[in-house]
């Protein structure tokens, strides 16, 4: 007579029911439907591209990724797709184990804006910006002689304005000249300020801040069309 191990069979039964409800669960998990996308912008910059533009996004053989399954779902060409934006800086996209898809924004922040025959922002890292519908920054405005693909020099200089208190404060508009030198004009003062090339720049600028508080406590600033800082060890202004 065959003695039967009881044992070895309800271990075989276990193993057998295991199999059979990781794969009922994990075929259930191929056909779970994504659902609204979850998005979070990081930074301070949350003002130009809205929830509705990023979902707008993220798009999957022509449909939003919430009306999906989640096995079909391409994560990195979702990245892709919002990296590819020029309002974002950087965009990563994961999904949970329960299928819910999660959007990390971080938007591009403008610290000038070109206003020529085209308009567009310029990035604090010094790339295309376009202009946005839900917002406008208030930074300088940017005119003369602009080309998108040489925006080295005006950047540069816009940067400085940038992390500068007294000029973020002040200038209000950097004008870029056929020769590539910079002109700017400041708020409620209506002369022009030229530097001329960006050499000797700190120089050429703390010379400005000396000037414009001396001609502010003499009430002297409306006295002037032109304060020219082209030579570093001296301001040399123009009168009306």
């Amino acid at each position: 007579m065959i003695k039967v191990n009881y044992n070895y069979i309800k271990i075989i039964g276990l193993f057998v029911v295991v199999i059979f409800l990781f794969a009922f669960s994990n075929e259930r998990n191929k056909t779970r439907i994504v659902g609204e996308p979850n998005i979070k912008f990081l930074g301070e910059n949350k003002l130009f591209i809205t929830d509705v533009n990023v979902s707008k996004l993220l798009i999957q053989n022509l449909e939003p990724v919430s009306k999906q399954p989640k096995e079909i779902i391409d994560l990195n060409k979702l990245e892709f797709a919002l990296n590819s934006n020029p309002m974002i800086k950087q965009a990563e996209v994961f999904m949970s184990v329960n299928g819910r898809l999660s959007a990390e924004i971080e938007q591009k922040r403008p610290i000038a804006r070109v206003h020529t025959k085209a308009s567009y922002y310029i990035d604090d890292e010094g790339g295309f910006m376009p202009l946005s519908y839900n917002y406008a920054a208030r930074v300088p405005l940017v005119t003369g002689n602009i080309e998108k693909n040489k925006l080295e020099t005006v950047f540069q200089f816009a940067k400085i304005v940038d992390e500068d208190d007294f000029l973020k404060k002040h200038i209000i508009e950097i004008r870029q000249n056929d020769d590539n030198t910079i002109d700017f004009k400041i708020r409620k003062s209506d002369f022009t300020v030229h530097v001329g090339t960006l050499n000797q720049l700190e120089k050429k600028l703390n010379n400005f801040k000396a000037f414009y508080q001396k001609a502010l406590k003499d009430q002297i600033l409306d006295n002037y069309t032109l304060v020219n800082l082209k030579f570093d060890k001296q301001v040399i202004c123009t009168k009306k």
